[in-house]
């Protein structure tokens, strides 16, 4: 059984979800692949001890601080998007990563098969995806270009 929660980030509205244990998603409510990692069926729980973990670490992240700590999470994709979010989650607070460094770094030879994982991260925020960018640019995000630049702004990153 999955379990959603709300929360609302400066940004926008968010929803996270859970499989009762680890969070399994948060998105910012719109954007793209919204919900792919949920059932249909999912009931809504505020009050589950992995919301309370993901409320805080957000309160934290959007109060401009560096959280250490990220709440329990439970990846859902294939193996290569698994290693990639899982590479993802390293990039420092504050600095941005190329999408072909990332292909370099774990043997792809398809910066675009990398960009198609990260556009598909089901974990906004925790898995720091809007910390890839093109390399003319910033690049796409899946809840908007002009959040992930507020983002970006708001840990300092230079572009």
């Amino acid at each position: 059984m999955d379990y959603i929660s709300r929360y609302a980030s400066p940004l926008g509205a968010m929803t996270m979800a859970s499989d009762g244990v680890a969070l399994v998603g948060l998105w910012f409510d719109g954007q793209k692949h919204y919900a792919s990692t949920v059932a249909d069926d999912a009931l809504e729980s505020r009050e589950l001890p992995i919301f309370v973990d993901t409320r805080l670490w957000l309160d934290s992240y959007f109060a401009g601080h560096r959280p250490v700590d990220s709440p329990h999470l439970a990846l859902r994709g294939s193996d290569f998007s698994r290693g990639v979010w899982q590479w993802l989650r390293d990039i420092p607070y504050g600095t941005t990563v190329a999408y072909g460094l990332i292909a370099q770094a774990l043997n792809c030879r398809s910066a675009q098969a990398v960009g198609a994982a990260v556009g598909h991260n089901p974990i906004s925020l925790i898995i720091p995806c809007h910390r890839v960018v093109a390399v003319n640019g910033i690049g796409g995000y899946a809840a908007g270009v002009n959040v992930k630049k507020a983002l970006l702004d708001m840990e300092g990153c230079r572009l």
